[in-house]
């Protein structure tokens, strides 16, 4: 019998003997008894061996037991499907029957314990329990903690942990029964497997949790919690089958009272207006010209209908911009353009857009580090030929536009026609709707226009020390439940357009692990199988190379906590943009894109999904929509202003507005060994600076003697050398600040200074709107002191905000300063701070640690004239450049955000209060 018993104790034996992995490291501690996996589970794991061979390896030896490798055991504990492990062939030893056997002996003991402890009581005194009191005292068997006398102890005080029920008759038999039953009978709520020790929630009395999943995946949460209410009725439980879902919480804050929608809609509508007029203006102006070809009257005018079904979206041809509506097509080539286009060509002020030769040489592992570059690429380069110029495209006498030749994607032989996609009349008609909703709006109780009553709460932080100027502060709040009055206050500055920061955003969500284990693990636990072999490597960017590289997500992950790096030492900067990729945030991590929308602060404007004065969401069903998030951003960092290689997200600027929460960090700490071997890298960094600065000196030297050009000649190419000269150590690591000039600042570029006191999680630079030419100007005349791919210096700049190839260090802000008297708003976000960036304002960020962000773009009624003027801009860049394409497409929103608010208003004033 005990043969038998011990075989089907070996059979229900799963991995509690395996290592522990602590909250705050990925590595593995080799705490592990010999591990068993039974010949029952090897068909199932050899079947889904996707992945397992870039996680992990197996040894044949058949003299020892056969070990797992670290990530095997890593994947093991963290409960990855079997699919993503290797096969193992099962091989009980003599040794592991002695553990079970051992183990077996112990808990008969402990049970027997238990038994006499509970005959002596029955025998003094007779206590009676209800049938709902003995259902809270049964709970998982054993755990070997138990064997030892403070598990006795701690037991005996109350704690909630498992113990079997003895009947004080007994025998020895009947209790292993009794093990063996109960064991079948609670199965932890997150691994779905019979665990031995379990805590009981006693809210729920159905969920129970093993102590091995809560130290591995609720290390904050204490077992006495997990026992009052577990994460399940916490609503933030973080097993497979509840992060696969979605809906188990509320991700609106507050519902919004009808008198307050019909505020918003008549605020949405009389913002969007103006523009939708703009655009009826511009297809009647086509279509008088096309009456004009025609030698028709404009009424009489007859536009064809082009296909377009709705999942798909038609581009100008030449530009890029959406289409919409009207636009003018090839019936040969099928070439489209837009009405700005052929206004352009009329006008002859059409931009040629030809592609530009983006020249990024990869000149080494040692040029990078400050070394010598390869010998074949250390020429001078010399600039390819351009392009020849653009055929010019002109129109007709009669203002028809010919189909442009095949060298600019035409066929040069018919005439483009006039076609349209939403029916007849559909936008002018909706103009006057909007008009009379208005009028009506407006004799009925007048029109909001961010009128609040201003109170003490607008609370300010300086931020900037401009002078002259009463913007240097930024509203910023603490997150709460009644926003009524903060979102007056954040319309004020919105509209200014200001940044806005909300502090304290998790609070009010329900506390789901935002760790990025546990994100993975969701993702390769996801049904679908290629998604889950997907997830097991990533594409992460090389912040000192610029270039993607691709790495196991475990080591990714490992090096997010505990840091990484190259052989000399230098921090090794990673980081994953958009993950997952593509637009799957909301389908493979539902629960945690619940979780994000419930955190967001101001969702009458944020909300991705029912955001009442977010046009984003006016898009019909159907319509294809633009990819504007949730969006998770996973990087590295450290304190330390490296100068090179930051773990940074470059100068750039956003086509709409955007939120951005800090959800997680990490704090990684340089040893002292790394810290000296980084100084004696900068001095090589310096040193090769000076030396391509001296380079290009004496190559630029040559056309000015020529005379090519005399606006980049003399006056005030003579007067940059010089002024470099003076400020030689700053030029030569034009990154690092001279800590002798300013203690405070230097101070915060070695990060040493903030060694006693907690630091944020990343570093904010944003710039205001009307800064932007004085930005543009300083970085193209600066713009090879900057380094981009492969450390490669910036030889050419086509925009310099929309090329996302600068970082702006400190000292490089004090040179901007006192150069154009520009300053950005600078501020430390702080772990579940969330940042507002209104669209068109420039932004940059350096991760003082470990960071993982979550955002999402919107788009407000305050800044549509500021996406309507980046989107003119954006098409206006080259062919092949990445910001081109028009991916917002404001215009359809504009048109479907008036139709939805006005029927939204009108049903809503015409419901009975």
């Amino acid at each position: 019998m005990a043969a038998v018993i011990a075989k089907r104790e070996r059979l229900n034996c799963h991995t509690d003997q395996s290592m522990q992995i602590t909250s705050s490291s990925w590595h593995v501690t080799k705490k592990r008894n010999p591990m068993i996996v039974h010949r029952e589970n090897k068909r199932t794991i050899s079947e889904e061996t996707g992945n397992a061979g870039q996680l992990s390896t197996r040894t044949k030896n058949p003299s020892k037991k056969r070990k797992l490798s670290k990530e095997i055991e890593f994947l093991e504990d963290e409960k990855i499907p079997k699919r993503h492990w290797n096969g193992i062939d099962t091989i009980t030893t003599s040794q592991e029957e002695d553990v079970l056997a051992e183990w077996e002996e112990e808990a008969l003991v402990f049970m027997n314990i238990k038994a006499r402890s509970k005959s002596r009581k029955l025998d003094s005194v007779m206590i009676k329990r209800s049938p709902k009191e003995t259902k809270k005292k049964i709970c998982d068997p054993i755990d070997n903690s138990l064997c030892s006398s403070s598990s006795l102890s701690s037991s005996s005080s109350g704690l909630p942990f498992s113990h079997l029920k003895s009947d004080s008759s007994s025998t020895d038999r009947c209790t292993k029964k009794n093990v063996q039953a109960k064991r079948k009978n609670f199965k932890c709520h997150q691994c779905m497997t019979e665990r031995r020790t379990v805590v009981p929630c006693m809210k729920c009395e159905e969920k129970v949790y093993c102590i091995h999943c809560i130290r591995q995946w609720y290390p904050n949460l204490p077992k006495e919690a997990i026992a009052k209410q577990c994460p399940f009725c916490c609503r933030n439980c973080n097993c497979s089958t509840c992060l696969h879902s979605s809906g188990l919480i509320k991700t609106s804050k507050r519902d919004i009272t009808n008198q307050e929608k019909i505020k918003h809609l008549e605020c949405l509508i009389e913002s969007m207006l103006p523009f939708l007029k703009q655009i009826c203006k511009m297809q009647k102006q086509e279509t008088e010209v096309e009456a004009e070809i025609r030698g028709l009257l404009p009424s009489a005018v007859e536009i064809s209908e082009t296909l377009c079904y709705n999942d798909e979206r038609v581009y100008c041809n030449h530009c890029a911009t959406s289409i919409f509506d009207l636009h003018r097509s090839c019936p040969k080539c099928s070439y489209e353009l837009c009405l700005s286009c052929c206004q352009e060509i009329r006008e002859g002020s059409l931009f040629s857009r030809d592609e530009v030769a983006y020249q990024y040489r990869n000149r080494g592992y040692d040029y990078i580090h400050g070394g010598d570059p390869l010998p074949e690429s250390y020429l001078h380069e010399i600039a390819k030929d351009r392009a020849e110029p653009s055929i010019q495209w002109k129109a007709n006498n009669d203002g028809s536009v010919t189909c442009p030749p095949k060298e600019m994607g035409g066929c040069g032989d018919c005439g483009l026609e006039l076609k349209r996609i939403l029916p007849v009349g559909w936008i002018s008609n909706l103009e006057a709707k909007a008009g009379e909703m208005l009028h009506t709006c407006r004799n009925r109780q007048g029109i909001l226009k961010h009128e609040c009553a201003v109170s003490g709460r607008d609370t300010l932080h300086r931020v900037a020390s401009r002078e002259g100027s009463n913007d240097s502060c930024l509203y910023s709040l603490t997150s709460n439940d009644n926003q009524q009055e903060d979102l007056c206050h954040f319309q004020m500055h919105w509209a200014k357009g200001e940044p806005v920061i909300v502090r304290n955003t998790l609070a009010n969500s329900t506390g789901l692990s935002w760790e990025p284990m546990v994100m993975w693990r969701a993702l390769c636990e996801n049904g679908d199988s290629d998604i889950s072999l997907e997830m097991s490597e990533v594409k992460a960017i090389d912040c000192l190379a610029g270039c993607e590289v691709g790495i196991n997500t475990y080591q990714f992950f490992k090096g997010y906590m505990e840091g990484r790096s190259y052989d000399n030492f230098w921090p090794e900067m990673l980081k994953l943009k958009d993950w997952p990729p593509s637009n799957k945030f909301e389908d493979l991590l539902p629960r945690h894109c619940d979780e994000f929308i419930s955190a967001l602060p101001f969702q009458e404007y944020s909300d991705p999904r029912s955001g009442i004065l977010n046009l984003a969401v006016k898009l019909p069903p159907g319509v294809l929509k633009p990819d504007l998030g949730p969006k998770t951003y996973i990087a590295y960092g450290i304190a330390e202003e490296l100068g090179r290689g930051d773990s940074v997200t470059k100068l750039h600027c956003d086509l709409s507005d955007a939120v951005n929460i800090l959800t997680h960090t990490a704090d990684v700490a340089l040893r002292d060994e790394q810290l000296a071997a980084i100084e004696k890298l900068k001095m090589k960094h310096k040193a090769q600076d000076e030396k391509e600065h001296l380079e290009r000196e004496r190559v630029d030297k040559h056309p000015i003697i020529e005379g090519l050009d005399a606006e980049s000649s003399d006056p005030e190419n003579k007067m940059d050398v010089p002024e470099i000269t003076d400020q030689k150590d700053h030029y030569l690591d034009n990154n690092i600040l001279d800590v002798s000039r300013d203690d405070h600042l230097g101070a915060r570029i070695s990060g040493l200074s903030t060694s006693g006191k907690e630091t944020g999680g990343a570093l904010w630079d944003i710039f205001r709107r009307e800064d932007v030419p004085k930005l543009e100007a300083y970085l193209r005349k600066h713009s090879k002191e900057f380094r981009h791919t492969y450390c490669s210096p910036v030889e050419e700049v086509i925009h310099p905000i929309y090329d996302q190839s600068f970082y702006l260090t400190l000292e490089h802000k004090r040179r901007l300063k006192e150069e154009f008297g520009v300053e950005p708003w600078t501020f430390q976000q702080n772990l579940g701070e969330a940042v507002f960036i209104p669209a068109g304002c420039p932004h940059q960020v350096r991760n003082l640690k470990s960071c993982t962000k979550v955002a999402v773009d919107f788009v407000s009624p305050e800044n549509i004239k500021e996406c309507l003027r980046l989107t003119e801009e954006f098409r206006r860049l080259p062919k092949n450049h990445k910001a081109r394409e028009d991916k917002l497409e404001i215009r359809k929103m504009i048109i479907y955000g008036v139709e939805r608010a006005v029927k939204e208003l009108s049903e809503l004033i015409s419901t009975p209060n």
